[in-house]
């Protein structure tokens, strides 16, 4: 793996590249998380399935650049606003994000990737097929949503988990907080041990420990109100994957998805809540490597 940062869209995006010549892959992860969050054995297993996979940090999470001059945007007005359908101004757009993706692809001279996003990472790569269908050879999201009105909204513990705030200023109390939070959003068939969580905590906050970040990517979600017509739009072959136990983007959010891309494939994952368990990543693998050796870069773009 090779790491380096690139400019793209404007914006310095961190970025890990397996190499080789195996067709290109793009991994986007969600909401405040990075690109260490793909577990190795997942990308391995991609790299095994003969693709050169792209990881990245969007912009304000990991090593990529931080926008602080933007301001802290106020969520509990973003969210009304959204709720009254009136419009959310956020710092930037998840549209603006999609664009990032789009930069590196630019930046390492990839004319054409599989795309697959997780949550958040779902929500910009559905926007990297809306906007550049002939740069997308699929699209596969994972745990997302189309942002459609009156989808359900996530279980209220985990809202009330995640709207709590750190103990303390210390490493631990962060610490504490993330496992609240990996708990409560877990897979409850496969819950992950608390050492092996500690440990990618701590290598998350070493890289990065942003939370005014996660607030303007966030507002970035509120704002996309249009993005679940537009999915119409997407010609690229698609897979939505889907946790049947996922308590923070429920499952009606990937259902909706899929009914909104033409010919789009959906799949529950039994078990699976909102995380990369061990024994989730291997029931996503079965269904991702077959769909991508069946949609190779070699087809025509639609």
């Amino acid at each position: 793996m090779s790491a380096q940062q690139v400019e793209a869209n404007g914006v310095r995006i961190q970025v890990e590249d397996s190499g080789g010549d195996g067709e290109p892959l793009m991994l986007i992860m969600g909401l405040g998380g990075q690109l260490i969050h793909w577990p190795p054995d997942f990308v391995d297993a991609l790299v095994q399935g003969g693709h050169r996979v792209i990881r990245i940090d969007n912009r304000d999470a990991g090593l990529s650049q931080h926008l602080p001059e933007l301001g802290v945007p106020n969520i509990a007005l973003a969210g009304l606003q959204r709720a009254l359908g009136a419009a959310v101004r956020p710092p930037y757009r998840l549209q603006d994000m999609a664009q990032d993706a789009l930069g590196v692809l630019d930046a390492l001279a990839i004319p054409r990737a599989h795309v697959v996003g997780m949550s958040m990472g779902g929500m910009i790569a559905q926007r990297m097929a809306i906007a550049a269908p002939a740069r997308c050879a699929t699209l596969t999201s994972i745990m997302s949503s189309s942002g459609a009105r009156g989808l359900p909204n996530l279980q209220t513990k985990v809202l009330r988990v995640m709207l709590a705030k750190p103990r303390g200023h210390d490493t631990e109390a962060v610490v504490r907080y993330y496992l609240d939070f990996f708990r409560a959003v877990g897979s409850p068939a496969y819950p992950v041990p608390e050492p092996a969580m500690r440990e990618l905590i701590l290598q998350t906050i070493a890289r990065s420990y942003d939370p005014a970040g996660n607030l303007r990517q966030l507002a970035a979600i509120l704002a996309d109100t249009t993005r679940a017509d537009e999915l119409a739009r997407v010609r690229c072959p698609t897979l939505v994957l889907h946790g049947d136990a996922d308590p923070f983007v429920l499952i009606e959010c990937g259902r909706d998805t899929a009914r909104r891309i033409p010919g789009a494939r959906f799949v529950a994952i039994e078990g699976a809540g909102h995380d990369l368990a061990p024994q989730v990543c291997q029931q996503l693998l079965r269904h991702v490597l077959p769909f991508l050796r069946e949609h190779p870069l070699t087809h025509a773009p639609a």
